[in-house]
């Protein structure tokens, strides 16, 4: 009887003929692994321990089909069964049991999409997988842009590679084991690895920025210690001039760490060899060579003018006016010198002001004021200026060294 044990879970003996043992002898073979699943296959080890488990099984001749798409009935079923939600059978369509668990327990709303069965039988997407992970770790979120920012930020699905997020691809079974093992731990109080790339990414698409990622460091708040990164207010990345003849938009603000030569924004901007900063907007259009400071954040914005109805009051720039305000530099003649960069600089490429760039030294820098990212409009006189912030915070530090 050991002997056949033994013969039984290494998958030699085959049964044929027989009802109602094909999946105990897919579940068994696949312990010791599935003939569509090498060693080598990222989710091998993943795999072997969600069929252990029993929420997911294999298929006759012993395949798991990794690479197979996943319904959203079928990731649902998954999903209750792993977190070992109560299910009452009814005598319905095979997985209105768990559709109906997931209901009760708000893995699923109606708004997400109709209870019908052939929107049930579409294949899951990578976006509708976060949501359901998301909400399965105990998170509910209305703005429906930032489900891929805190399943992203708790390390519940990582990006596709270079920051990719696939939203719209399509969720694999082996990818749908793998999320739901990490929603698992994630519920045991595990804290899980982050990509690092795809929660900017994430925090992109979500509100147009990615400065609380990439930049935690410089936006920190006194007043708002969690989650501060919901102080970026997007109805202010709009500005209309007082008159009402001048309308602009900040469309996107991304922050890229030059001392990663990995970043995937770099490919954004002009190559660095390219760029200088300046440090005497009066005197000199040489600039000093970015590349002579690499510990520091570049800033790229993206803008875009809605419309100008009175140019002679507004300056017909091709880009929106963007400032990055509260730095001091604690020597002004290194500065000048190009000795040192110990504040905030433009950033051009040919000549000043011909690039949405600037520049953000990590050290070395003293704080003024609270941190401010400021929209301005392009007024030809102070009477048609307006500033409006976009985030404000306290900042890391009050005059002193950074």
């Amino acid at each position: 009887m050991k002997v056949f044990m033994k013969l039984l879970m290494a998958g030699t003996i085959a049964f044929s003929g027989m009802t109602g043992l094909t999946t105990n002898v897919s579940i068994a073979a696949s312990v010791s692994g599935f003939k569509d699943v090498k060693a080598s296959f990222w989710a091998e080890r993943t795999i072997r321990t969600a069929v252990e488990k029993g929420y997911v099984d294999g298929y006759p001749g012993g395949f798991f089909k990794p690479n197979a798409e996943v319904t959203r009935a079928e990731f649902v079923k998954m999903s209750v069964t792993a977190l070992g939600l109560t299910v009452e059978k009814g005598t319905g369509k095979w997985y209105e049991d768990y559709v109906k668990t997931a209901q009760e327990n708000k893995l699923y709303l109606d708004s997400d999409f109709n209870n019908k069965e052939s929107e049930w039988n579409k294949a899951m997407t990578r976006a509708e997988m976060a949501k359901v992970a998301v909400r399965a770790s105990g998170k509910l979120e209305t703005e429906e842009d930032k489900w891929m920012y805190l399943a992203t930020k708790k390390g519940l699905i990582t990006g596709l590679g270079a920051g990719k997020l696939g939203l719209i691809e399509k969720t694999t079974r082996a990818q749908s084991v793998t999320i739901i093992e990490r929603i698992l731990k994630v519920n045991k109080g595990e804290t899980l690895p982050v990509d690092k790339y795809a929660v900017s990414s994430a925090e992109i698409a979500w509100h147009g920025t990615n400065i609380f990622t990439v930049m935690p460091e410089f936006f920190v708040d006194s007043r708002k210690t969690e989650n501060v990164e919901e102080l970026w207010n997007e109805e202010k990345m709009t500005i209309t001039s007082k008159d009402g003849n001048w309308k602009g938009q900040l469309t996107e603000l991304i922050a890229i760490d030059l001392t990663d030569p990995n970043d995937p924004n770099l490919k954004q901007i002009p190559a660095i060899s390219t760029l200088k900063w300046q440090n005497d907007v009066i005197s000199t259009q040489k600039g000093i060579p970015v590349s002579k400071f690499m510990n520091s954040y570049i800033l790229y914005y993206k803008t875009k003018i809605l419309y100008n109805k009175a140019p002679d009051k507004y300056f017909d720039k091709p880009f929106v006016p963007l400032y990055f305000t509260g730095f001091n530099s604690p020597n002004r003649d290194l500065f000048f010198a190009g000795r040192q960069l110990n504040t905030v600089a433009w950033v051009f490429e040919n000549k000043p002001s011909d690039s949405p760039l600037f520049i953000v030294p990590k050290t070395g820098w003293k704080q003024g004021t609270d941190l401010r990212i400021e929209l301005i409009t392009p007024s030809v006189s102070s009477h048609n200026y307006l500033s409006q912030d976009v985030v404000k915070v306290s900042g890391p530090q009050t005059n002193g060294l950074f």
